[in-house]
């Protein structure tokens, strides 16, 4: 068994310890399997969503107040949460961590990262504004001509790759999505 969490150890149903092993329905993958209720938990990727949120020819990088990667740059990014669509969760990173005014517009790069079990998606962002109001999470929100974007001190390979396709497809005059895999 994979696990990139701490394994399930009880039942959230009944609450008896779990075991893994293949369930009777005849999956082909181990799981957390309750003996008692025989309710199976399955564990799935985590969606990270977010945004490249530009101004003119400039993005928007907050520099990260929290661990991990403290003081490095990112987009403002986040965990989707229970009830959203990857569209309002990444609208809400956006706000909650570079505290920007914008429009949403399409959805710009997916992520598989199979290593870490997530998925990454970046939406691209209109800024209606230079002005930003970061959230505790950022130390500082500011924008990068393609040139200034500080590339050695960038805090995940996703947001690296979201960044160079971004400027790439710029350049080119017209954006896609892209869809990669990070191994």
């Amino acid at each position: 068994m994979t696990t990139f969490r701490s394994p399930i150890k009880h039942c959230r149903n009944c609450g008896t310890a779990v075991v893994y092993r293949l369930p009777d329905d005849g999956d082909t993958r181990e799981r957390a399997v309750c003996p008692n209720c025989d309710t199976i938990h399955y564990e799935n990727p985590l969606n990270v969503v977010g945004t490249v949120p530009y101004w003119g020819r400039q993005v928007l990088l907050c520099k990260r107040n929290i661990e991990p990667r403290w003081g490095k740059w990112t987009l403002p990014a986040g965990f989707m949460e229970l009830g959203e669509s990857t569209e309002q969760g990444a609208a809400r990173e956006t706000t909650e961590e570079a505290g920007a005014q914008f429009e949403m517009e399409g959805l710009f790069t997916v992520l598989s990262v199979p290593r870490v079990g997530q998925v990454h998606l970046f939406y691209r962002a209109r800024l209606l504004s230079e002005v930003f109001d970061p959230g505790h999470e950022t130390i500082e929100a500011r924008l990068f001509d393609e040139e200034q974007v500080p590339w050695d001190d960038i805090a995940f390979r996703t947001v690296h790759e979201t960044l160079k396709r971004f400027f790439d497809d710029r350049r080119a005059g017209h954006f896609g999505v892209h869809n990669l895999d990070i191994v």
